[in-house]
């Protein structure tokens, strides 16, 4: 062999040797993925005796991998209890890009919940009930669109808090917006807590909902402030506001909605100015806005969901005057296998009669409701006068629609418009007929929203209460449109 060739041979080796060299120790220094998954776990103290054998933490208790060795669930709700006090803040959760389900229940845990978690991209269960521990949480609310979360109370009565809200606050930030609550940021009282509004750090407005420490303390009014977060969290629907967070906790207790500039419907309609803005096309665009939020909650909710409160108080209004159905503590799911018998709830004036004899709830109750709001909606006030005549028909022959509709706005000039009003007022007094199986379906009530009609025939004018109550006027030669 050639001097030259052997000393290129022994190059050789001694080139691969260094490279094989340096590659076991880039590899020593930089642990694999699912390496570094293992000594995040081992930060927490609850896999302490696995510590010699990470590239198996696939196999610890409670530990789920993926095909490509990727922790995807961590599930200790069947481990023996564990008591780590703090250490679960410690917990590096930016370690488990590719965690699905996390599920800590009945573990005497303390401190506060990391907001870390709402990092996690790919989480799409979290169970922390029963876990001691206390504070907000926040997630994308397109990353938690079909996920679960498990909210249950813990042993000391906290529960565990999730928000569902864009962006990166904590619970300190919300307070620090309302200056701890503070009565200048209050604008308005519900039915069972005061209303705050609320400039997060980023910019965006939002409207808090806060149970009075009182109000707190009673079990129907903790009762209606922990269904409305559970409907809230499931469903979705551009004419029902949204849900950005909540927190329960024994110290303060509100929800965090979107913020609504123009208030409530009821408010908007009692005041001079705002309501002379509210012309007719906009008052026919909110009263399709609240059927369709009614017809999703009836007939695409499964089961379905009966609100139960519908009123102009609970139809609350953004700055384009577009409505959103609010307010669903006392909101049901309607099991059509069972008599669904309650106690009578709502607001009076709005109830449908039949609740107080048959004590049963079905979704021509709100559709009674859905009627009086359209009929409040066009008469600038509460239709009452007109519900006490709709027992005496006879009373409605000679008092004609003009004579109801809200003075403060001129009668409309446009035929279309003229045309869809008067549907409106006719399916208004449809959806409170006295017998229930004879009201439309707010599904039906959608679908007549999507009808252009023939022309009236006979003027504005001359249309009686009692004609519109007949459905007399109720027109025939549908052709389809978009729009009320």
């Amino acid at each position: 062999m050639a001097p030259s060739l052997t000393i290129s041979v022994i190059l050789g080796v001694l080139w691969a040797t260094i490279l094989l060299s340096f590659a076991t120790t880039v590899t020593a220094a930089y642990p694999s993925p699912l390496e570094s998954e293992a000594i995040a776990l081992l930060e927490s103290r609850w896999w302490s005796n696995h510590s010699s054998n990470t590239s198996q933490c696939c196999q610890w208790p409670g530990i789920t991998c993926n095909t490509a060795e990727s922790i995807t669930q961590i599930n200790l709700s069947d481990a023996p209890n564990i008591e780590v006090g703090d250490r679960f803040g410690k917990l590096n959760f930016s370690s488990f890009p590719n965690l699905v389900l996390l599920n800590l229940s009945d573990h005497q845990l303390r401190g506060k919940i990391p907001h870390q978690i709402g990092d996690i991209s790919a989480l799409k269960y979290l169970d922390l009930s029963n876990c001691g521990l206390f504070g907000c949480l926040l997630f994308s609310r397109f990353k938690l669109k079909n996920n679960h979360v498990n909210v249950q109370p813990t042993k000391n009565g906290d529960l565990c808090s999730i928000w569902n809200y864009d962006g990166k606050i904590a619970y300190e930030h919300i307070v620090a917006a309302t200056e701890d609550f503070d009565f200048r940021y209050c604008i308005g009282v519900g039915g069972y807590g005061s209303v705050y509004k609320a400039e997060l750090p980023c910019g965006k407005v939002v409207a808090l909902k806060k149970l009075h420490h009182l109000e707190a303390e009673n079990p129907t009014f903790d009762r209606s402030f922990r269904n409305e977060i559970k409907f809230l969290s499931e469903i979705r629907h551009r004419n029902i506001v949204k849900l950005h967070g909540f927190c329960l906790h024994r110290r303060s207790m509100f929800l965090i909605y979107e913020y609504m500039e123009k208030g409530s419907l009821f408010c908007n309609l009692r005041d001079e100015m705002n309501a002379v803005e509210m012309d007719w096309t906009k008052r026919l665009k909110i009263i399709k806005g609240i059927a369709h939020a009614l017809s999703y909650l009836h007939h695409d909710c499964c089961p379905p969901i009966g609100h139960r409160d519908i009123s102009s108080n609970n139809v609350l209004l953004n700055s384009s005057l577009e409505a959103f159905v609010a307010d669903f503590g006392t909101a049901r799911m309607l099991d059509l296998d069972s008599s669904n018998q309650t106690i009578i709830v709502g607001t009076c004036g709005y109830v449908a009669p039949e609740l107080a004899y048959t004590m049963i709830v079905t979704e021509k109750c709100d559709v009674y409701s859905f009627g009086v709001v359209a009929l409040e909606i066009l008469m600038g006030k509460h239709p009452e006068e007109v519900l006490s005549w709709l027992s005496s028909p006879t009373s409605l022959v000679n008092m004609k629609l003009i004579d109801v509709l809200d003075n403060r706005l001129p009668l409309p000039t446009s035929q279309l418009v003229t045309q869809n009003l008067v549907h409106v007022a006719t399916l208004a007094f449809a959806c409170l007929n006295p017998q229930p199986k004879s009201r439309p379906t707010m599904k039906e009530v959608c679908e007549e929203f999507l009808s252009r009609h023939t022309s009236l025939g006979i003027p504005l004018r001359m249309i009686s209460l009692l004609q519109l109550m007949n459905r007399e006027m109720h027109i025939g030669g549908k052709t389809k449109t978009c729009d009320v």
